[in-house]
Order: C-alpha cells, then sequence, then structure tokens
C-alpha cells in the first residue's frame, strides 16, 4: 500500500477535474482502497482528487514570484512599444488590429475558462461518476454535454465579469457579493443536476445496514416493553424484565379486523371530496403532486362516529383491555404494508426513489423506505398514514384510557390528570390537523421514503407509545391539586405558543416570503432562492419548533407526577429524537445551503435550548 503525500487537515493547491485551474483546499481524508483525497473548497465543495492532481502551496508560491519578477519588464516593454512616438501610421493602425485579434482572442479565453469551470462543477464526484473523474469514458458524457451547452448559452455576462475580476483585470469590489451569491447558486443547480442523474444515497444514517436491521426488531421490543411495564403494580425500571404474556394472549382475529376497519375507514374519509386540493412542493422531475386537505373534516367524522358507538352503549373500555393485541395487530400490519411498499418500490422509475433511501442495501432502503411518494391512484400511502389513523388513533386511545379510569375506580368524572393529559394532547392533534398544509414542506414528506421506519412509526409509535401517560394513569392514578394544574397548564401553553408560531413563520415564509404581513422579517439569501430566516424566532433558536414540542412533551408527563420515570420516556425519547433531526437537518442545511448556512449558524449560535445548546 502506497504511503499518502498529503495529511488530514493540510491545507494544499488542488485542480478542479476537467481543468487545469488550481485552488486552495483542505484535505479531510484519504480513502486507502481508491487512493483518492477528499478535499474541501473555500465555498464549502467537498471533491475526491487523485494524488496527482495536488500540488502543496509551496510549488505555487515558487511560480508566483518568478512570473512576479518577469513580468514588470514585459509591461515597460509593451508600454514604450504603445508609447513610441517614431511608430507610422500605418504601424498603429497594425497595432489596433492586433488589439482587436486579442481581445477577440481573450474573450474567447474567458468564454474557454467559463465552460472549463462549469465542467468541473457539473462533474462533482459520486459512487457513480467516479470513474469520469479518473478521465475514463461514462455512458451519460453526451446528456452532460447537452446540458453544459445549455448553461453556456443562458449564462449571463456577470460571470464574464466574475472572470475579470479574478484575473485583476478591473475592480468589482460593488457587487462582490451578488457575485458569491450567483457562484454559490450555480454550483447548486450544478449539483441538483448530477443528484437529478444519480441520486444514490451516499450517507447512510442509523448506524448503516447494521443499525437499521436492529432497529427493525428493537422498535417493536420497545413498544412492547413499555406498555406491559405499565400494567405492572410497581413498573419501576429496576422490575427488568415483567412478566411476558403467552404468545397466544398476543393474538386475536377480531382484534386485527377492527384495526382494519379502522384503518379502512380512515382511508374512506380520506378519500371523500371535501376540503381543498394543494400542491406540494416541486420534485425532482419538476413535477408537483396534489393533496387534498381534508384532515380536520375526518376528525370531526370520526368524532361524530365514536360519539355514536357510546350513545349506543358501545364500550371503548374494550381498547383498553386488549391494548398490547391492538399494538401486536398494528406491528403485524406495519411490516406487511413496509413489505408491500418496498416490493412496489423495485419498479418504481428513478426519479420517484426518495434521496434518503436510495442505497442499494436492502435492509437500509426496507427501513428508511425506498420510493419517495408511493400512491395507489391519487391515493398517497405517505400523507395518509402521517396524520389520518395513527394521529386520530392517538386521540381515541387516550378518550378509552379516560373512561376505563372512571369505570375501573367507580369515578363520576375522570381524574384532573387524566384531564390535563387528554386536553394537552387533543390540542396538540387538533393542531395538527388544522395546519394540515404544513405538513407538506416537512421533510418526512419531502425527503424521506415510505418505508418500516415511517409506516411504524405513523401506525404503531404513535398511537400507542405518544398514549403512554394516560395509559399510565389508569393503573397510576396520580391526584394533583388545581395550583399545580395552573402550573402545568400555563407550560403547555408556552411551549404551544412557540411552537405554531414558529411553524407560522416559517411556512408563511416559504409559500410567499414577498407576504407584506412578512416584512418585518430579516433573513440571509442562499444559492437556492430561498432565505433563512434570522428574526423571529428563527433567529433566536435555529429549530424553535423543537424547542416548543419538548416544554409540551414535559407538560404532557408532568401529570403523572414523580413516583416512577417511565411517564418521562416520552420526553427522554422526545429530546433524543429532536437532537437526532436537528443534527440530520443541520447537515442537509449546510449541503443544501453552503455558505449560507455557515453565516445562519454564526448570526444564530444555539440550536435548540437558548444559552445552552
Amino acid at each position: 500500500m502506497p504511503n499518502r503525500r498529503f495529511a488530514d487537515g493540510e491545507v494544499v493547491m488542488g485542480r478542479w477535474p476537467g481543468s487545469v485551474l488550481y485552488y486552495e483546499v483542505q484535505v479531510t481524508s484519504y480513502d486507502d482502497v481508491s487512493h483518492l483525497y477528499t478535499v474541501k473548497y473555500k465555498d464549502g465543495t467537498e471533491l475526491e482528487l487523485k494524488e496527482s492532481d495536488i500540488r502543496s502551496q509551496s510549488s505555487f508560491k515558487h511560480r508566483k514570484s518568478q512570473s512576479s519578477s518577469s513580468s514588470p519588464s514585459r509591461r515597460s516593454s509593451s508600454r514604450s512599444r504603445s508609447r513610441s512616438p517614431g511608430r507610422p501610421a500605418k504601424g498603429r493602425r497594425r497595432s489596433s488590429s492586433q488589439s482587436r485579434e486579442h481581445k477577440d482572442d481573450k474573450k474567447k479565453t474567458i468564454q474557454e475558462t467559463n465552460l472549463a469551470l462549469l465542467v468541473l462543477v457539473l462533474f462533482k464526484p459520486s459512487e457513480n461518476n467516479t470513474r469520469r473523474y479518473n478521465g475514463e469514458p461514462d455512458s451519460t458524457e453526451k446528456n452532460d454535454t447537452s446540458c453544459i451547452i445549455l448553461e453556456q448559452k443562458s449564462k449571463p455576462d456577470l460571470e464574464i465579469e466574475r472572470v475579470l475580476e479574478q484575473y485583476s483585470l478591473r475592480p468589482r469590489k460593488e457587487e462582490k457579493k451578488k457575485e458569491e451569491i450567483y457562484s454559490e447558486k450555480k454550483i447548486f443547480e450544478a449539483i441538483k443536476t448530477i443528484e437529478k442523474a444519480s441520486p444514490k444515497t451516499k450517507e447512510l444514517e442509523f448506524g448503516g445496514r447494521i443499525g437499521t436491521f436492529m432497529l427493525i426488531f428493537f422498535l417493536p421490543a420497545t413498544v412492547f416493553y413499555l406498555l406491559l411495564m405499565c400494567k405492572q403494580d410497581d413498573p419501576s425500571l429496576m422490575n427488568f424484565p415483567p412478566p411476558l404474556p403467552a404468545l397466544e394472549s398476543l393474538w386475536e382475529a377480531r382484534v386485527f379486523g377492527i384495526f382494519l376497519l379502522w384503518f379502512f375507514f380512515q382511508a374512506l374519509l380520506y378519500l371523500l371530496p371535501i376540503g381543498k386540493v394543494v400542491e406540494g412542493l416541486p420534485l425532482s422531475n419538476g413535477r408537483k403532486l396534489q393533496y387534498r386537505i381534508n384532515g380536520f373534516y375526518a376528525f370531526v367524522l370520526t368524532a361524530a362516529a365514536i360519539g355514536t358507538l357510546l350513545y349506543f352503549q358501545f364500550e371503548l373500555r374494550y381498547l383498553y383491555d386488549h391494548f398490547m393485541q391492538f399494538a401486536v395487530s398494528a406491528a403485524v400490519f406495519s411490516m406487511v404494508l413496509s413489505i408491500y411498499l418496498y416490493i412496489r418500490s423495485l419498479k418504481s422509475p428513478e426519479e420517484e426513489l426518495a434521496p434518503g433511501g436510495n442505497s442499494g442495501y436492502f435492509v437500509y432502503d426496507f427501513f428508511t423506505g425506498h420510493e419517495l411518494n408511493p400512491r395507489i391512484g391519487s391515493f398517497d400511502l405517505k400523507y395518509f398514514c402521517e396524520l389520518r389513523p395513527g394521529l386520530i388513533g392517538w386521540v381515541v386511545i387516550n378518550l378509552a384510557m379516560l373512561l376505563a379510569e372512571m369505570k375501573i375506580h367507580n369515578q363520576s368524572m375522570p381524574s384532573l390528570s387524566m384531564i390535563l393529559v387528554n386536553g394537552f394532547q387533543l390540542l396538540y392533534v387538533v393542531d395538527a390537523l388544522w395546519n394540515e398544509e404544513a405538513i407538506l414542506t416537512t421533510m418526512d414528506i419531502t425527503h424521506d421514503g415510505f418505508g418500516f421506519m415511517l409506516a411504524f412509526g405513523d401506525l404503531v409509535w404513535v398511537p400507542f407509545v405518544y398514549s403512554l401517560q394516560a395509559y399510565y394513569l389508569v393503573g397510576h392514578p396520580t391526584a394533583i391539586s388545581w395550583p399545580v394544574a395552573a402550573a402545568i397548564t400555563l407550560l403547555n401553553c408556552i411551549g404551544y405558543y412557540i411552537f405554531r408560531s414558529a411553524n407560522s413563520q416559517k411556512n408563511n415564509f416559504r409559500r410567499n416570503p414577498a407576504d407584506p404581513k412578512l416584512a418585518y422579517l430579516k433573513f440571509i439569501p442562499t444559492a437556492t432562492g430561498k432565505g433563512l430566516l434570522v428574526t423571529g424566532w428563527w433567529g433566536f433558536v435555529r429549530h424553535p419548533n423543537y424547542l416548543g414540542d419538548i416544554i409540551m412533551a414535559l407538560a404532557w408527563s408532568l401529570p403523572c407526577g414523580f413516583n416512577h420515570i417511565l411517564p418521562y420516556f416520552y420526553v427522554i425519547y422526545f429530546i433524543c429524537l429532536l437532537v437526532h433531526r436537528e443534527a440530520r437537518d443541520e447537515h442537509h442545511c449546510k449541503q443544501k445551503y453552503g455558505l449560507a448556512w455557515e453565516r445562519y449558524c454564526q448570526r444564530v449560535p444555539y440550536r435548540i435550548f437558548p444559552y445552552i445548546y
């Protein structure tokens, strides 16, 4: 194995692939197998270069000194010739002709340089086009060339001016900021073109193939463990493992049938021609999908159906008595749905695959979701599961726990703790359904595929883990005073206000940045054409909606008291989840916005918790 020449962190000069230009870069890593260096340019772009394309800075400084020592004489000679009074007019005319030819040659050279710059930006290395960097032909070069020619024809004169400034032919200080934004925009559009051509997932999350394989078993085990612990008289973590029920008691066909009835009832409400139809964000191919916004109507109709069942003496306590069986039924259904989703995704076109679930590894793509927006006709499976069966089911489960508490403890009305938990979480669900359109801009819809992670999360984790506090209070009633209840209510209101106002600012700004109502908001322009808010809640911390989420999660758990940590599992889980999402968002935004994101992070240093994190 050959020894590497450059160390990690060393600042060197790297050649842009496909050109003769060298730029200052920093070595970040070295691959012993491919013998390629990963280097980072000043604009944040990372490329893989061969060792022959990298040179030390000292060699360039030496050449620069030689060039500077010889250039004055040439400039002096040139000036003396141009000012010589003894030259005849014919000679002056010939010099004028030569000058015009020289200008034409210089303009042609600048255009060729611009073309080379665009080529080296478009040919960004990835797992699918490594051969192109090594000088070997690729079957897609013809299409790429046509894209380059099109970009070259539509390029504004600003790019020529940028090159002139680079060679110090004229000062352009007043347009430096404008040109920097344009340069970032050109790189972003070029990278986006590459991603369309080769949308393979290069960076794996959740521990890669091994981590996702373990999560497929760990997540269901966690749900069943939490539910079993809540049924114990002493749900202490020291009592591990809890007594396991007989396997045959975990499954009942009638329970599975009720779950299927619930799922397809919500699907029927989704198909009702009520509510407005809106367009989602543009996909990689430029197409926009249409979505019917009728989640709140589905919730109202579901509430009417549940009220009718209660009027005819239907016992919702059945849900509490068979809670574990309902969880098993939901887990089985989510697994079957995930298998179906993966099989159908194998026949989907490349442009319909999820950018985060197209790694080529079966387990990873199965877990994260291979297809971005799986649809049966106009029925969007991911969008439907995101809000309907699990989220509305969460409210129904909470109501069942409230009625079960009254029945078991012979109470004429539910406890104050149970009322607070039901009220807080009902507000959260109603808010999500009322602002249903806002979900179209989230990463779950725009980036993540629909696989086991979202299917299990929407159908199992949300209804059966988010209702943990209500399930806990049935078997472990906790009395709280009215002043304590008032303080907890105030805490929840603060969290909700931060959560809702922050999300509203973001969603309104994304939909219409020119809205006069948002004129007070300041932002940093980015190469994507979008802006990064630096005032309002988004100038306070980078993820104020996560801060509101965590405050509300704490308010949901406080009515359960402090006898056991089990009701606070949701708070711990939510903090871990949001920290993971925050790290993923940070990485995604850094790749997407480049230098603009770095400026935003300098302006807003705290991520979730002000003055802490």
